[in-house]
């Protein structure tokens, strides 16, 4: 159905970090520094950062959606960039909220490379049409996700006036 929506509760994403931190910490993977993709992979980031005592984090600002199923041609990269230099020899995990078309995940992945880096990817979902399946995921999914940090938008607007 098209419109059928996937709801991540606060309590579904507490226990499915969780869970994803686990799956992390036993796969051996030990990173250094944890990255967020931003806006959508801070929180993510935060909550697997607390869980693998990582201390060093970082954030990525990129765009590509714009809206429920609109998105730019492309992902973009926007300021405040991230210290690509101070990755070099590091393990780190990239994280964002959703691999949906995996295009952000895989540009992103690519920068870090780039910056000598040894990366691997986690998000709380991963779509089956995504062009990079993040080495880590708690739930697949294919409908479109109400995040519980986004899916109210903004405080700004009519509703508030």
């Amino acid at each position: 159905m098209a419109d059928e929506r996937e709801i991540l509760t606060w309590q579904d994403f507490g226990d499915g970090s969780r869970e994803l931190a686990t799956t992390i910490f036993h796969s051996g993977f030990v990173p250094d520094v944890v990255v967020a993709i931003a806006r959508g992979g801070l929180l993510l980031a935060g909550a697997l950062a607390y869980a693998l005592d990582v201390k060093s984090c970082g954030a990525l600002n990129a765009e590509f959606y714009t809206g429920v199923d609109t998105r730019l041609d492309e992902p973009v990269v926007l300021a405040p960039y991230l210290d690509e230099v101070s990755l070099k020899g590091k393990r780190v995990l990239l994280v964002d909220d959703v691999s949906d078309s995996g295009r952000t995940l895989k540009m992103v992945v690519g920068i870090i490379e780039l910056a000598g880096a040894e990366v691997k990817t986690a998000c709380i979902y991963s779509k089956s049409h995504s062009v990079l399946e993040p080495d880590y995921t708690w739930k697949h999914t294919d409908s479109w996700i109400n995040f519980p940090w986004s899916w109210e938008g903004p405080v700004t607007g009519a509703a508030f006036k």
